[in-house]
């Protein structure tokens, strides 16, 4: 990947000797750190959004059954696992 952008950023001056610093320590250059905490970054955004539209469109179905009359009530719900639970432990 070339790399061709460039990135100016304001920061505190005690901030910045603190990162250089670990950045020597750690025997990498600084730019190297930045830039796999921006891939990080964006990693976990996109995969946040992927996660976040995955549950929306399961909302919009679970929506859409209760709309149609094929979703149970919580009470329902309940009583079916109650139900279940009582067959289980007379199985045990």
């Amino acid at each position: 990947m070339s790399k061709q952008a460039v990135f100016t950023m304001k920061l505190e001056p005690e901030l910045r000797e603190q990162f250089m610093a670990e950045a020597e320590a750690a025997h990498r250059p600084a730019s190297q750190i930045v830039r796999e905490m921006m891939r990080q970054f964006v990693q976990t955004q996109q995969q946040s959004r992927e996660y976040e539209d995955f549950l929306q469109r399961k909302v919009d179905a679970a929506r859409a059954s209760m709309s149609s009359g094929n979703g149970l009530t919580n009470d329902e719900v309940e009583a079916e696992f109650a139900a279940r639970r009582r067959r289980a432990d007379i199985q045990q």
